[in-house]
């Protein structure tokens, strides 16, 4: 039997591990999401209880003994990902408090060292994602703009330019990195990046001039929320697509709040993410626009409803993932009326022979 094109059901790590002070493994991680039907994880970089990215980045062997792991279980790795430490790639210094947590004590306080310690954490990324033979990476941009991203106070002239243009000479060695291990940065697109929908991901191209490791994560539910067409967005950037979050989100318009959420808690605000099934995300058209487009990489559930437990999601996310994904077809659909090719003939029905 043909295998859907798309890869799946996968799952990211991240929000089911648990607390710092719990034991937890790869092994424990991967056959947890294995039992539950998941033949792919998504690794999270920053817990060296489950991976350790240094040693990934050096150790052939320590990497071919994470691929072990993972085989025993029944799952692949689908990407790595370093969401908190691209996030310190680039960091305004108003989020300097906020944002020290996602790196170490050493650091922290520094905005210069946590930069260039989160710069590192990415090329080690890079080497380690091409030890573990992996196509993609799973990251965040950072942002030196957000706190602009509604224009009052009138922005000065050049500042949005002046910005991408740091923002890429930051980001162009770290791509250039991933470009040796021929594998791609794949930048979810993200409230709070710079990079957080179109628009912003081709100011970006601009500036690396195209460069072809830098590529999109695809996460409708951020679009949805911010009431983009996530459909047509596959239209446009396809091309760029070489990473997928399935993720769930619905939005109802409120006469108290908008799309900003008024700072109320998510359970709250008029858009929210849910868990699969349980929002407005067409994810049958998006499995078909994908399919459509080629997509071959990996379908991912990440999970963040602010109402259902997250087993409850985890165990749910599966199937449904299953579901949805496309056997594509090795035949046109009225092949059976025979139009088989034949130059002469064609040439008579135009009426040119």
């Amino acid at each position: 039997m043909k295998a859907p094109r798309i890869q799946g059901p996968g799952i990211f790590l991240a929000q089911f591990l648990p607390s710092s002070e719990q034991p937890a493994s790869l092994e424990s991680m991967a056959r947890w999401a294995s039992d539950l039907g998941y033949k792919g994880i998504q690794v999270p970089t920053w817990d060296k209880r489950i991976f350790d990215l240094e040693l990934a980045s050096k150790s052939q062997a320590y990497c071919d003994d994470v691929l072990g792991i993972c085989e025993e279980a029944g799952v692949q790795i689908s990407e790595l990902s370093t969401h908190l430490q691209g996030q310190l790639v680039a960091a305004h210094p108003a989020y300097k408090e906020m944002l020290d947590i996602f790196s170490p004590e050493e650091v922290r306080g520094n905005l210069q060292a946590r930069a260039e310690w989160a710069s590192n954490q990415l090329v080690l990324a890079a080497r380690a994602s091409a030890n573990l033979k992996l196509k993609s990476h799973a990251t965040f941009s950072g942002a030196l703009l957000w706190h602009t991203f509604y224009p009052w106070p009138q922005r000065p002239a050049m500042l949005v330019e002046e910005g991408f243009r740091e923002l890429a000479r930051l980001w162009r060695p770290i791509l250039d990195a991933f470009d040796s291990a021929g594998v791609d940065v794949c930048y979810e697109l993200h409230p709070g990046e710079d990079l957080h929908d179109g628009l912003t991901f081709e100011r970006f191209l601009y500036e690396v001039e195209d460069h072809p490791r830098a590529n999109i994560l695809y996460d409708p539910s951020h679009l949805l929320l911010q009431q983009m067409d996530y459909l047509a967005f596959i239209d446009i950037y396809h091309e760029r697509i070489k990473a997928f979050h399935v993720k769930d989100a619905e939005f109802h318009p409120s006469g108290r709040a908008g799309v900003y959420g008024g700072y109320a808690p998510w359970i709250d605000r008029p858009g929210r993410f849910r868990s699969l099934g349980d929002g407005q995300v067409d994810f049958r058209g998006i499995f078909s626009r994908l399919t459509q487009y080629g997509y071959d990489r990996w379908a991912v559930l990440e999970w963040e409803c602010c109402i259902k437990d997250q087993q409850q999601g985890a165990s749910e996310g599966a199937p449904f993932i299953r579901e949805h994904l496309i056997t594509v077809a090795d035949k046109a659909f009225d092949d059976f009326a025979g139009a088989e090719t034949d130059r002469a003939r064609n040439r008579r029905i135009l009426g040119l022979d």
